[in-house]
């Protein structure tokens, strides 16, 4: 079992039943995405994907919230160029990899999800949310259109509702978030890390490479044209069909028994 004890740490990782729980550790600040955060939560990523103990990621935040979106003290402290730039560099690239770590990424969400938080909820490839959380893209409050956000927000939800987020900058509810596509479930606050433990459960059950394969062929064939994507997707199941994890799993349903995965 991976852990890190230090709770000075800026990111927190605790790994149980092939899970790894990362928690964003700035609560005092609402879990702002500063560079050194950024930096953080990037190492622990590009570690578990290639720790083949871990078959599941869990995104949660310490405190009253999930995460605030980026350190503007910090933005504002240091305010050339080069440095958003840098900022920018370090979350689009973080967003990115959480798209291609080759395991699932589930969002454990309380409190508040916004701006670039509400990004990186919109990033990880499921999402549960306490009834009592709220999102938004508030940038344009504060004269900065959240761009960002916006890449992974549109992709999650619908056009005319993700443009009423960014021009409004408005919160929405828990409940609001699931109608929109934003979050799949939204579960008692109390009963949150119980519903992400089994969702993640599930999922650990499954054949590590097929979760690998899905998880990739998903985003790819997702900025594909029609004709391009089905191609692709048949040579992915092609490929699949030929692992030894897909013969053992079709072997098993056929005579009603558990599959024993293999990882190949």
């Amino acid at each position: 079992m991976a852990s890190n004890r230090d709770e000075t740490a800026l990111v927190l990782r605790q790994d149980r039943d092939r899970v790894a729980w990362l928690t964003l550790n700035r609560p005092r600040a609402y879990n702002a995405l500063s560079l050194e955060l950024m930096a953080a939560l990037q190492h622990e990523l590009d570690t578990i994907a290639q720790d083949r103990m871990v078959r599941v990621v869990v995104i949660a935040g310490a405190g009253k919230g999930f995460c605030a979106g980026h350190d503007l003290k910090q933005m504002r402290a240091n305010d050339s160029r080069a440095a958003h730039e840098a900022v920018f560099a370090s979350c689009s690239r973080l967003m990115q990899t959480i798209l291609r770590l080759p395991k699932p990424v589930i969002a454990r969400v309380h409190g508040i999800a916004t701006a670039a938080g509400c990004q990186l909820v919109a990033t990880c490839d499921l999402a549960v949310a306490a009834d009592t959380s709220r999102f938004a893209t508030p940038g344009v409050n504060i004269g900065l259109f959240c761009s960002t956000p916006m890449v992974a927000v549109s992709r999650a939800v619908p056009r005319k509702r993700v443009m009423e987020m960014l021009l409004t900058g408005d919160m929405i509810d828990a409940e609001t978030a699931a109608g929109y596509g934003l979050v799949n479930r939204v579960v008692p606050a109390g009963k949150l890390d119980e519903e992400v433990a089994a969702l993640a459960g599930g999922i650990v059950a499954k054949s590590p490479l097929v979760l690998e394969i899905g998880k990739e062929a998903f985003y790819r064939q997702l900025e594909m044209p029609i004709e391009e994507a089905y191609d692709y997707a048949s040579e992915v199941m092609t490929r699949n069909m030929l692992a030894r994890d897909a013969a053992e799993g079709i072997d098993a349903f056929i005579n009603r028994r558990d599959p024993v995965w293999s990882g190949e």
